[in-house]
């Protein structure tokens, strides 16, 4: 247990937006099973104000409250694969590092975050985008069962055949309904390497590039996952230094399958224009899962919000464009992501998550480090965001700012599954245990 008068309260109360600043009663460091259903029982009795902590990833610092208790897991990170079944079991406090570096052992791999720093709670509670989701679907997807203690401090098992209203809800609303100790992965297989296409291209031609890669994700097959983004490029290892904070617009893929396969499905990411550089080659999994890492380090300041869009028309693109190139730190970017495939296999009311069958999802990303700037940095981040609403079909509930919509988030995130996911809250914690934790993003 850290308190306010432990030596290291400064540090157990940080997460990984610099931005949060919270300052919680108490932080308890979780062993094991028995220490969170310890928690709980406290929080039940006492009713304290209550977050859980996994990898303390989560742009919005929902993993830290003010003047509360924190249920935190980060020393709960074992990840245990079972190579035949094609299934890990991995506990709360995991980041996607350690699933990934477990996984590969065996050639395996399960739908995980872009940053391999993330947390695998955190992300997958709220539905999973990455690399893997046209090809195998969100991480919320891939969830065969959960362990979780619920409110009245009970061990449930959340799956098809157990607690399946509770399993439905924490499949992309998982928030606020319990502490997840464990989940179960499906995996599949992938790897050592994969191919990757990476083509940089003049910030000028950014309007010409967008049209054409709005082509190309419509036509991508759904072994790839196309990405589009208008950012400066961040100090990859070997980039000339006269190169590195110029912007450009980038577009990314990486080819789900055997490298050598690979060659059709990334060519046409060579020729949306002329590119002035060309960072695509074949790598690893594990590198690729954590190729960005270094340009999202811990402390750093982030306001991340986002909109699920189905057209990329003209007018659309050239907002995005010209607003892009105002960012007021080179290192903010705007990153559209391709929906589909794998994603809209799942049901729409399979999981209480809500956005399937829309196309893309834009998420306006403001990063910088300096206080100085984060009026203005936020201030850009909501401009565009506001600007795009009346073209959304919902905002994501990972990438949703600090959720400062007053009670709108859960109409934004959840769409018609709102009520549902609000019945399924009160009949696992009628006296609100989890009530703040379930109102933060």
């Amino acid at each position: 247990m850290i308190d306010r008068d432990h030596p290291e309260y400064d540090a157990a109360r940080m997460v990984w937006n610099g931005l949060i600043d919270r300052h919680p009663e108490v932080v308890i460091r979780c062993a094991d099973l028995d220490d969170v259903v310890a928690c709980v029982d406290v929080a039940r009795t006492h009713r304290p104000v209550v977050s859980i902590r996994g990898g303390g990833h989560q742009v919005a610092g929902s993993a830290v409250c003010d003047d509360g208790m924190v249920i935190d897991l980060s020393r709960m990170r074992d990840v245990i694969v079972d190579p035949v079944a094609r299934t890990a079991r991995v506990q709360g406090g995991a980041r996607w590092a350690d699933v990934d570096a477990a996984t590969q052992s065996f050639g395996l791999a399960t739908p995980g975050g872009e940053v391999s720093e993330t947390g695998v709670a955190g992300l997958t509670l709220g539905g999973g985008l990455g690399l893997l989701q046209r090809t195998h679907g969100l991480s919320c997807d891939n969830v065969v069962s959960m362990t979780v203690v619920t409110a009245d401090g009970a061990v449930r098992t959340a799956s098809a055949d157990e607690n399946a209203d509770l399993y439905w809800a924490l499949r992309g609303a998982g928030r606020g309904l319990g502490v997840v100790t464990e989940f179960t992965f499906a995996l599949h297989p992938l790897g050592p390497d994969v191919a990757a296409a990476a083509f940089a291209y003049p910030a000028e031609d950014a309007g010409a590039v967008f049209r054409a890669w709005r082509r190309l994700a419509s036509e991508a097959p759904p072994t790839i996952a196309p990405q589009f983004a208008l950012w400066a490029l961040p100090p990859f290892p070997g980039l000339p230094d006269e190169i590195v904070g110029v912007p450009v617009v980038l577009a990314l893929g990486t080819y789900i399958g055997e490298p050598a396969d690979a060659a059709p499905v990334l060519e046409p990411f060579a020729h949306l224009g002329a590119p002035i550089l060309d960072l695509s080659g074949t790598s690893t999994w594990v590198e690729a899962q954590s190729a960005f890492d270094f340009a999202l380090p811990d402390g750093g300041r982030y306001y991340w919000k986002s909109h699920f869009i189905d057209e990329l028309d003209d007018e659309t693109v050239d907002l995005v464009v010209a607003h892009a190139a105002r960012r007021p730190d080179p290192r903010s970017a705007v990153i559209v992501r391709t929906l589909g495939g794998a994603i809209d296999r799942v049901g729409a009311d399979e999981t209480a998550f809500a956005h399937r069958g829309t196309r893309f999802n834009v998420s306006v990303d403001a990063i910088w480090s300096e206080p100085g700037l984060d009026d203005g940095s936020i201030a850009w981040a909501r401009g565009l965001w506001n600007a795009l609403e009346p073209a959304s079909r919902g905002m994501y509930l990972n990438f949703a700012g600090l959720g400062e919509e007053e009670g709108a988030v859960d109409g934004l995130t959840l769409g018609e599954h709102e009520e549902r996911v609000r019945r399924i809250r009160r009949a696992y914690d009628p006296e609100g245990v989890f009530e703040v934790a379930a109102a933060r993003p």
